[in-house]
C-alpha cells in the first residue's frame, strides 16, 4: 500500500513500525516522546506556557534525528503527522507496558 493511502491508524502502524526498525532509532523516539510529555505536562502544573512550544521540537527532534542517521528514511511525519504523532505515543505504550522491546 502505498503511505498517503491510508485510511485508518490501524492501516498505518504497521508501515509506521516498517519504518522504525533501527534499535536507536526507536530509543531516540521513545526518549523524544517521553521527554516531550514531561516537558507538557511541566508546563501545565507550572503554568510555563511557553513550553509547550518547545515540546514538539523536544520531541521530534530526537526522532527525526534517529530516521537520517539510523534508518536512513524520511519521517512519517512530514506526510502523516496525526498518525505519525499517534504511532510514536501508541509505541511508547507498547514498550512501557512490555509488548514490544526495545
Amino acid at each position: 500500500m502505498e503511505p498517503s493511502q491510508f485510511a485508518s491508524f490501524r492501516e498505518f502502524y504497521p508501515y509506521y513500525l516498517q519504518q522504525h526498525t533501527n534499535r536507536a532509532s526507536c530509543r531516540l523516539h521513545i526518549a523524544g516522546t517521553l521527554l516531550a510529555l514531561l516537558l507538557a505536562t511541566a508546563a501545565l502544573l507550572l503554568g510555563r506556557w511557553g513550553w509547550l512550544l518547545a515540546a514538539p521540537l523536544v520531541g521530534y527532534l530526537p526522532a527525526w534525528l534517529g530516521h537520517w542517521l539510523f534508518e536512513r528514511n524520511s519521517p512519517a511525519t512530514f506526510r502523516h503527522p496525526l498518525y505519525s504523532l499517534r504511532g510514536d505515543l501508541t509505541l511508547l505504550l507498547e514498550v512501557l507496558s512490555g509488548r514490544r522491546a526495545w
